[in-house]
């Protein structure tokens, strides 16, 4: 699950895109127009639908409420005194995050502690109360009292960040930390007396950012496991629907190469949920640790996954590869070879080799089972849980037409409302059998999936390569995510450390036998006859 949520989260990230290229020392530069602007456009739809229902409402509030008391426990180990969270007086002010204006900025400082800056945009009443709250969260938590300047107060101590300050300017506020000196936070100052902002407006996105992952890797390190490069990207209601778009940008070219579509076409058919493709996969997958113990030479470059509209465990995918009896027999060996996958599931399981597939038993209600195909388009290794549905219609030639871009690398598709329906059995029953928390319906997560989950249409997803080094995405949803990202969301909004994303079980807890009783002779057990096993073939 956890991976599965840092794909979700990357791709996220990934498909809402553009801006214009940041200073050399920018790290982040993040602009949200605010709930409130946002309600008021009339291609607000998309947002209301997924955001505004009282199911989303009951939501949002859990979520702030956890948010509340997360800097606490982020920056506890380094606070010098003080024990209380300042949840409540921190909660208000994040009401104001989702509401109102505001633009973000974290600098790559060359002193190694990089510098932040919000500027968000209040009335004289909240501005008072963020001073207010925020003044006495610090002191609270340092122990040191924040020194007043003019139009705010500021805070210098020994350790990281060692200044911190906040400045009303205007119909804005601007807080900032950072080591020794705070570059960002003088320059978004200037901007509002100058300008009247710290930025242009932009009438025409509702979220913009620059985010370079790499560097903020080095200070948050658990980003490194998101692997994306420099993503910038967009965000805006416009016909009903949500349509982000954004590029992300290596440092170097990159290696994959885009060879003509292999598809099974008489394994995929009709009708179906979802559909998706993926080619010049290989450098990634050679990357990736989980998959390098399994994989299988040459290693696949592309790959199907679709779902079927009849049951909802009827999830399948497909990588087209040189001799699929050969590859089957590699994975085999592999997975022979390794226990570990073993140790990820809470029973026992069976593997099975025999001439044509790789079965699996032990499972409850599925029965996972790895094929080699032989096509008329060449081999494939084909996976599915449950089985697949004698053939129905085609593809249909659109689909077909899409895919025929030289450029193209990634293509979804989905009936969200269809496939949000059917996907929960078969992610509550993965969770279940790898020892992971999961959703509970009546949870504010639960409720909001259920709700949201009728008003949502289709979803599709381009992403295309237009430089050597630069990838382009394009999306159009009427949510803006895709039925696994709103799974994965709501997975992620109600674990139990949020906003960390630890979904695992307690491991059981050992039996252990009755103690006997004194005096009691030992009962005498019967061993079955042993049985030679019958000579392998």
């Amino acid at each position: 699950m956890k991976q599965l949520f840092l794909f979700c989260a990357a791709m996220m990230a990934a498909v809402v895109a553009q801006a214009s290229p940041p200073a050399p020392d920018l790290m982040a530069r993040v602009h949200f127009a605010g709930a409130e602007q946002i309600s008021a456009d009339t291609n607000a739809v998309a947002f209301t639908n997924l955001w505004c229902s009282p199911e989303a409402q009951a939501l949002r509030e859990q979520t702030l409420n956890k948010l509340s008391r997360a800097p606490y426990n982020w920056f506890k180990r380094k606070i010098l005194s003080g024990t209380n969270d300042g949840a409540g007086q921190l909660r208000p002010l994040l009401d104001d995050l989702l509401g109102a204006e505001w633009f973000l900025q974290i600098r790559d400082a060359t002193n190694g502690s990089p510098e932040f800056a919000l500027a968000i945009r209040l009335n004289a009443g909240r501005a008072q109360l963020w001073q207010t709250n925020l003044g006495n969260v610090l002191e609270a938590w340092t122990g040191m009292s924040v020194e007043k300047i003019r139009n705010g107060w500021e805070l210098k101590k020994h350790l990281p960040p060692n200044v911190i300050r906040f400045v009303r300017v205007g119909d804005w506020v601007v807080f900032g930390w950072g080591q020794d000196k705070l570059l960002l936070n003088d320059e978004l100052v200037r901007r509002v007396l100058a300008e009247k902002r710290p930025a242009p407006a932009e009438k025409n996105n509702w979220l913009t950012a620059d985010l370079d992952w790499p560097r903020l890797a080095r200070w948050l390190p658990s980003l490194s496991a998101v692997d994306l490069p420099e993503t910038r990207w967009q965000a805006v209601g416009r016909d009903g629907n949500l349509h982000v778009d954004g590029k992300l940008i290596f440092p170097q070219p990159l290696a994959m190469t885009l060879e003509k579509w292999r598809m099974p076409t008489n394994t995929i058919h009709q009708p179906f949920v979802s559909f998706t493709a993926a080619r010049g996969i290989a450098p990634w997958l050679e990357k990736q640790n989980w998959a390098q113990p399994y994989e299988i030479l040459p290693v696949p470059n592309q790959g199907f996954i679709w779902a079927l509209a009849q049951m909802p465990l009827q999830t399948f995918a497909a990588v087209p590869v040189p001799d699929a009896s050969n590859a089957l027999v590699q994975l085999d060996q592999k997975l022979s070879a390794s226990t570990n996958w073993q140790s990820h599931f809470m029973m026992p399981l069976t593997m099975e080799m025999t001439n044509n597939q790789i079965s699996w038993t032990g499972l409850p209600f599925v029965a996972p089972k790895l094929e080699a195909l032989h096509e008329p388009s060449g081999d494939f290794l084909f996976a599915g849980v449950f089985p697949n549905n004698p053939k129905g219609k085609p593809l249909p030639p659109e689909l077909l037409t899409l895919l025929g871009q030289t450029n193209l690398v990634y293509y979804h598709w989905e009936i969200t409302a269809e496939r949000l329906k059917l996907l929960p059995q078969l992610t509550q029953l993965a969770l279940m059998v790898t020892r992971h928390r999961q959703l509970d319906a009546q949870s504010a997560a639960g409720k909001w999936l259920a709700a949201v989950g009728p008003t949502l249409g289709n979803s599709v997803t381009e992403v295309t390569q237009t430089a050597p080094n630069q990838l382009t995405f394009v999306r159009k949803a009427s949510g803006g995510l895709t039925a696994v990202e709103l799974t994965a969301l709501a997975n992620w909004l109600e674990a139990p450390n949020f906003p960390g994303c630890d979904l695992r079980l307690p491991p059981p807890k050992p039996r252990h036998p009755h103690p006997k009783t004194p005096g009691t002779p030992p009962v005498q057990t019967l061993s079955a006859p042993s049985v030679a096993p019958p000579p392998s073939h």
